[in-house]
């Protein structure tokens, strides 16, 4: 277990080079350039975090926090804030002590997002997650207008070694999910998850297709744990988060799944979403693997950015 969680850090912070690269560098200039903490330190570190896409209302929160440890424990030495800085840091994520508490439930996990952010390939490697814990998966294709999306999600669910349900394409998205529920009771599925459609252009239809999922799972598997995950591309920062209030509107979200670390500079989002929006990143994607998703721990995510070489020869 230990060689597997160092393996994931390992991973998680070459995943992250693009973002600590603009954060850590940043930030260690900062120190090492300044002999005293004054406004210019302040306003340097604020830059270099909303930079890297942490936003200006966390970064700011932050900052406060700084000055305020700062000032409590009479710091002079400007060295001596960077472990102060990565605390601040980490107290902007969301704790959340039964994060994945669906795993160990009878649950039905709908994900949503926008095309194009990686969500069906999120679905097929939390199915592979959730398989090799032990759990019985089935995969439900309820994206049934986006061409191709069904055959993609046909592929990850043989990779996965799942069942998915599906209809033709172009059929009601809440009929595939009831024939899902139906096979989830009948085979003792101990996780049910369900791709959806991915358009926000007309958020109206959106939001009653969700709606109308929400009521066939509601009133066909009324026992199940309910999760809904709203998969956000890591590499376009705040429009991610932008993205995350527009589905927070459509469905009650629960946790997010960032894809697409490996390639971005702007990794700072995780800390921005959470802070911002309430809702805890539970899953982190830093690679094209069936294996790359992980499952989220804010103190490796900060430390994986704050991480030199030591770690990256781990």
């Amino acid at each position: 277990m230990a060689e597997t969680k160092k393996g994931f850090f390992g991973r998680l912070v070459e995943g992250l080079t693009k973002t600590r690269k603009s954060i850590a560098q940043g930030i260690d200039s900062i120190f090492g350039g300044y002999s005293a903490i004054d406004e210019d330190f302040y306003e340097e570190i604020e830059e270099t975090l909303i930079m890297a896409d942490i936003g200006i209302k966390t970064t700011t929160a932050i900052v406060e926090d700084l000055r305020k440890k700062v000032a409590e424990n009479h710091i002079k030495d400007p060295a001596e804030c960077r472990d102060l800085l990565i605390s601040s840091i980490k107290e902007q994520m969301v704790p959340n002590e039964n994060a994945y508490e669906f795993e160990n439930r009878k649950s039905v996990v709908l994900v949503v997002g926008v095309n194009g952010v990686g969500k069906t390939t999120s679905v097929g490697k939390l199915a592979d997650m959730i398989r090799h814990e032990g759990k019985k998966v089935i995969l439900a294709a309820a994206d049934t207008f986006r061409a191709g999306a069904i055959e993609q999600l046909s592929e990850w669910a043989n990779r996965a070694g799942v069942e998915l349900i599906s209809q033709q394409e172009g059929s009601d998205p809440a009929a595939v999910i009831y024939d899902a529920i139906q096979a989830a009771k009948a085979r003792n599925a101990d996780v049910l998850i369900c791709d959806t459609a991915g358009r926000l252009h007309n958020k109206k239809n959106l939001m009653e297709e969700l709606k109308k999922i929400n009521r066939v799972i509601d009133r066909e598997y009324p026992d199940a744990y309910r999760e809904t995950l709203c998969v956000l591309d890591g590499t376009t920062g705040q429009n991610a988060l932008a993205q995350a209030k527009q589905f927070m509107d459509a469905a009650k979200i629960t946790g997010i799944i960032l894809t697409k670390l490996d390639g971005t500079a702007k990794g700072g989002i995780a800390v921005a979403i959470q802070s911002e929006l309430g809702i805890p990143v539970k899953y982190v994607g830093v690679g094209e693997k069936i294996d790359d998703l992980q499952k989220f721990d804010a103190n490796d995510f900060v430390n994986a950015l704050f991480t030199a070489g030591e770690a990256e020869k781990a």
